[in-house]
């Protein structure tokens, strides 16, 4: 069995004890976990995130801010002109 096919088995289940896992550095005996499981581990969760669900829901996920420069989407306004105040 590949990784792929691994991944495409996980249930839901499985994967909540996986990120909980990754989370706490330990499993839910609370063994810890070396670098390498906790890699393989995290490794797991985020393709069966990108597998199941939406992007936003995705561990990681940050927003895209506005864009209101250069020409981007939204109310272009002018920019305003202010005076330099010199001390």
């Amino acid at each position: 069995m590949d990784f792929n096919q691994l991944i495409e088995s996980v249930n839901a289940d499985t994967y909540q004890s996986l990120k909980r896992s990754v989370e706490l550095g330990k499993w839910s005996d609370g063994q810890k976990l070396n670098k390498e499981q906790r890699a393989l581990c995290l490794q797991a969760v985020i393709a069966w995130e990108t597998n199941n669900l939406p992007e936003e829901e995705r561990s990681g996920y940050i927003p895209p801010k506005k864009h209101t420069h250069c020409g981007g989407e939204g109310e272009v306004s002018e920019p305003v002109e202010q005076a330099l105040k010199w001390k």
